[in-house]
């Protein structure tokens, strides 16, 4: 048989659960078959949850994450079991946002990531945070994240 670039994946195809906490989940990755050719993916969370770390309440975000693969693609299961891992972790808007994007980079040792977290008004004020890990590549289309600010209602 044949090995492949996806033989050493344990979450995908199989059934998981979801971590307790950020630092419980395992990311898993794949060798980039495309390694010489500089594009972006692009994931979307719009449904992001995590706890305030005062009052225990829910906050809630749409996060966007961009990156430039070097050798290295996210396994996108195991991107969102960590995602989703933040529902019980206690942590500021702020926190969370930036701590997603450097656990991402020093995973996968991107060309370049991004990451916008658009968070959902608590108190009235919405929060965004947004943490790039330096200058974009040149030659490369990277598409606005086209998230509008939080305008209420109406």
């Amino acid at each position: 048989m044949t090995e492949t670039i996806y033989d050493n994946l344990k979450q995908l195809g199989s059934a998981t659960t979801l971590p307790q906490s950020p630092d419980e989940a395992e990311l898993e990755r794949v060798a980039n078959p495309q390694a010489d050719v500089s594009y972006v993916v692009r994931f979307t969370a719009p449904e992001f949850t995590s706890l305030c770390p005062m009052t225990g309440q829910p906050d809630f975000a749409h996060l966007m994450i961009d990156y430039v693969p070097g050798d290295w693609l996210v396994e996108s299961k195991s991107l969102k079991l960590y995602l989703g891992s933040f529902r019980n972790h206690g942590a500021f808007h702020e926190d969370c946002t930036v701590s997603i994007a450097r656990r991402l980079v020093d995973f996968l040792q991107p060309r370049w990531l991004r990451i916008g977290g658009y968070w959902y008004p608590r108190g009235g004020i919405p929060i965004d945070v947004f943490w790039q890990s330096g200058v974009a590549p040149d030659g490369v289309w990277i598409p606005e994240q086209g998230v509008p600010p939080y305008r209420g209602r109406g």
